[in-house]
């Protein structure tokens, strides 16, 4: 006989398991107070039915259920893909806009859409989308995962984005803020710094975020360290999350960090510590993946203090809205509807269950 689920407001730690079906080990890991989301990747993904029994299954462990995400962005980071719509990168978009911008805004909505329409009906709660950055050029773990160099046009069209996950019942988390873009390291291997002025960091990199702090519900800072601001990376500083983003910016939604495991993230010292920092800093919500040991140490030493309004902040993410019958979605009109106005980006052509790129 399962196991009745157990009634526990959502943690602030969202962890990783490692397979295609829950272990009995993970499945208790997850009832533990600090848990409130699971993160899914590649690994966890055979098949749409068994991504809904997986999803199913961890949903049924809490009452409310844990959040579930993914980062399902489009372009080289989409994490389901067989049975899925192929989804562009978003500089495909951005080369769209270019063109034509109506057009780019509306295939912008679609593939939103389309985005969490699908990982919806599979029991997926959130994907970390849309990649605020900008493409400076010289990153390579960002390039063409940006919508475009020009901040006005990364606003426009992941509004439009967010539009299209909202319309679906899921809510649009930016990252990495303020910006990622600029600095050629890869923050899951180095600890990056960024230059650059206040200034020139707000009148650029930031102009998106300004633009959007009421449409996201979510936002996720880089594993960056912007030396002329604060020497602490934007994830552990009360500077970037307390004073600029949430008084200057008016943001009000949740603050999930990046992956703790990530080189970037050792600045603060070992798992407990990056969390403590995390936490202090403003995040309502930490990550940590692929590194079940470091989880492990995280749940037995980290006590974190309750702040109310990080919980409500974190309930906030719970979807409102029911989610699409998978059965029926291929049958469903706005689905269609935004299936076919994908049709309009770039290099990009939709075939029955998906896209994919066109032939040579």
């Amino acid at each position: 006989m399962d196991r009745p689920a157990a009634r526990l407001p959502l943690g602030p730690l969202m962890m990783d398991v490692a397979g295609t079906e829950l272990t009995a080990e993970e499945a208790a890991a997850l009832r533990h107070p600090l848990v409130g989301g699971v993160i899914l990747f590649t690994r966890n993904y055979a098949d749409r039915d068994q991504l809904c029994r997986l999803t199913a299954a961890i949903h049924a462990l809490r009452s409310p259920p844990l959040l579930i995400a993914v980062d399902h962005e489009g372009g080289r980071v989409q994490r389901f893909r067989p049975g899925f719509t192929r989804l562009p990168p978003m500089r495909a978009l951005g080369r769209l806009w270019d063109a034509d911008p109506a057009a780019a805004r509306a295939a912008a909505q679609a593939t939103g859409y389309v985005l969490a329409a699908e990982l919806r009906a599979c029991g997926v709660d959130l994907s970390f989308a849309p990649v605020l950055d900008l493409d400076h050029g010289p990153s390579g773990v960002i390039g063409d995962r940006a919508f475009h160099r020009e901040p006005l046009a990364v606003a426009e069209l992941a509004g439009a984005l967010i539009d299209g996950l909202q319309s679906a019942g899921m809510i649009g988390v930016g990252k990495h803020f303020p910006g990622h873009g600029f600095v050629s390291a890869d923050s899951h291997l180095a600890i990056p710094v960024d230059n650059r002025s206040y200034q020139a960091i707000a009148e650029d990199d930031m102009l998106p975020y300004a633009r959007l702090a009421k449409a996201l519900g979510g936002v996720m800072p880089a594993h960056v360290v912007y030396d002329q601001v604060d020497r602490l990376p934007a994830g552990y500083s009360r500077s970037w999350l307390q004073v600029v983003l949430r008084q200057r910016l008016g943001f009000h939604g949740a603050v999930f960090s990046d992956d703790l495991s990530m080189e970037g993230a050792a600045f603060a010292g070992g798992v407990v510590d990056r969390a403590r920092a995390a936490t202090a800093a403003g995040c309502d919500m930490v990550l940590l993946c692929n590194d079940p040991a470091a989880a492990r140490l995280l749940l037995d030493g980290w006590r974190p203090e309750q702040v109310a309004e990080s919980a409500q902040r974190i309930a906030r993410l719970v979807p409102k809205k029911p989610a699409p019958a998978r059965d029926a979605l291929e049958q469903d009109a706005t689905y269609r509807s935004a299936l076919a106005a994908m049709q309009g980006i770039p290099y990009l052509e939709v075939r029955g269950d998906g896209c994919s790129p066109p032939p040579p």
